[in-house]
């Protein structure tokens, strides 16, 4: 009789035991599924595939080309970091009003993002993921500011096109990409091809020819840069979720 008892109450602790680790194994599966989240991530992948797979072989070793050009040039590397101060501008947004970096750092964190321009498949998934996280990013007290080297006529297009709510500036001539050091000269394949596929000297009125890496800095109030994401590939871009977390720690 006594056996009897021992088993089933030994039956129950192994039963209440498992219950405890499947919650527990539950709980650990959903923090970790809810780390590994990367949406932009994804949706960028999808179209690099997408591309992989279906471009002609001359487009894909112009793209490789290009990417290539960026790293042997060192844009990266050479690009502002973690650790220097933001240098001030003040450039004008979709409506001709003028921004000033400063002037937002009085009221929190900064999100710098350039992005290449409206033409680019790639630019839009990314603004219009950034404006899905804005409530967030203001929810730590941050602005997000967009920068490209179009003309404020094809901001405003990128504006409306993606219903962004947050400021989205024109650099005209990448002047503040140069001073960051994320501007670069496209290849000449690279500059035809864009000339000829969309006109890419009516979006930035010239032809230079040059472009802003995928840059996307955090700074602090302080004016220093707390975060940089800085890719020579264009399809890769700041994952907004990475950026909640680093704006967590200046609160």
């Amino acid at each position: 009789m006594m056996k009897t008892k021992y088993l089933l109450l030994s039956a129950v602790i192994l039963i209440v035991a498992g219950c405890g680790d499947s919650k527990q194994n539950k709980t650990s599966m959903n923090s970790e599924k809810e780390i590994t989240q990367r949406p932009l991530e994804t949706v960028l992948n999808e179209r690099k595939m997408n591309f992989l797979e279906n471009a002609s072989e001359e487009k894909k070793q112009q793209s490789a080309a290009g990417i290539e050009s960026i790293r042997q040039n060192k844009i990266q590397e050479n690009a502002l970091q973690v650790g220097d101060t933001a240098i001030n501008f003040s450039l004008p947004n979709a409506t001709d009003k003028t921004i000033t970096l400063y002037d937002e750092l009085e009221n929190g964190p900064v999100i710098l993002m350039w992005y290449r321009g409206g033409w680019c498949p790639y630019c839009n998934l990314t603004l219009r993921h950034m404006q899905e996280s804005l409530p967030d990013f203001k929810k730590y007290g941050a602005n997000l500011l967009a920068v490209s080297p179009q003309l404020p006529d094809s901001s405003i297009s990128t504006k409306e096109k993606n219903e962004l709510e947050f400021e989205v500036l024109s650099d005209l001539d990448n002047r503040v990409a140069h001073q960051y050091r994320v501007a670069y000269k496209l290849t000449d394949d690279l500059i035809k091809k864009y000339q000829n596929g969309f006109g890419l000297s009516n979006y930035n009125g010239n032809d230079k020819g040059e472009l802003p890496i995928a840059a996307t800095y955090i700074i602090g109030q302080d004016r220093v840069i707390k975060h940089a994401f800085l890719d020579p590939d264009y399809r890769n871009r700041a994952e907004p979720v990475d950026l909640i977390e680093v704006l967590k720690t200046l609160k």
